[in-house]
């Protein structure tokens, strides 16, 4: 079986910074959120679930999924969210556990923004949070996304507490721009090369 370190951080902590250093270190990395937007216009069954639940106008013309219509639809249903995410997240981890199959590495990551709401922290082997200050977060999410500091709370209220994650974290990497990452990822590369070649 592949060792897994699956790596999360809330939004704007940075955690594509630290998935591109292991990259870097030849560690391939699954990223979930690109393989459920792929999954959910590409897999038939999916897609079928998707129109039953969330109506014909799921889809627009040209095949691509109607965001907008589903964002409305979960925005303010936690039922509807748990609807979608039911139905997407069981795709995700199998197309996960393809994916680390046909590695060659000692290891292989996963990065996942809903990591631990996913439950999928349970498949890994091992679980890193990238965690920043929150002051430096809202800061990052303005400038990438041009959003203001209102929407830009609303979007981390809505992830699970940064509390509850360093609880449920193994290790924490810490992207405050006072600590400098690279040797944070390193030291955990030979930590997670030690374990792979033990398990």
């Amino acid at each position: 079986m592949m060792f897994k370190v699956g790596i999360t951080g809330g939004i704007g902590s940075g955690k594509t910074t630290v998935c591109k250093i292991f990259e870097l270190l030849h560690i391939p990395v699954f990223y979930a959120d690109d393989a459920a937007k792929e999954l959910m216009i590409s897999d038939g069954s999916l897609m079928e679930a998707i129109r039953q639940n969330f109506g014909s106008k799921a889809y627009l013309a040209n095949g691509n999924l109607n965001r907008k219509h589903i964002a409305n639809q979960v925005f303010n249903s936690p039922e509807k969210l748990n609807i979608l995410n039911s139905l997407v997240h069981p795709k995700v981890f199998e197309a996960m556990d393809i994916w680390s199959q046909k590695q060659k590495s000692p290891y292989v990551t996963k990065e996942a923004a809903l990591l631990f709401e996913s439950r999928s922290y349970l498949k890994n082997n091992i679980n890193i949070l990238v965690s920043s200050p929150l002051e430096l977060r809202i800061k990052r999410i303005m400038l990438r996304d041009r959003i203001s500091n209102e929407k830009v709370q609303e979007r981390i209220n809505n992830q699970l507490s940064e509390a509850k994650k360093q609880e449920l974290a193994d290790y924490i990497v810490y992207n405050n721009e006072v600590d400098l990452l690279i040797p944070q990822v390193l030291k955990l590369h030979r930590v997670f090369l030690n374990k792979a070649q033990h398990t």
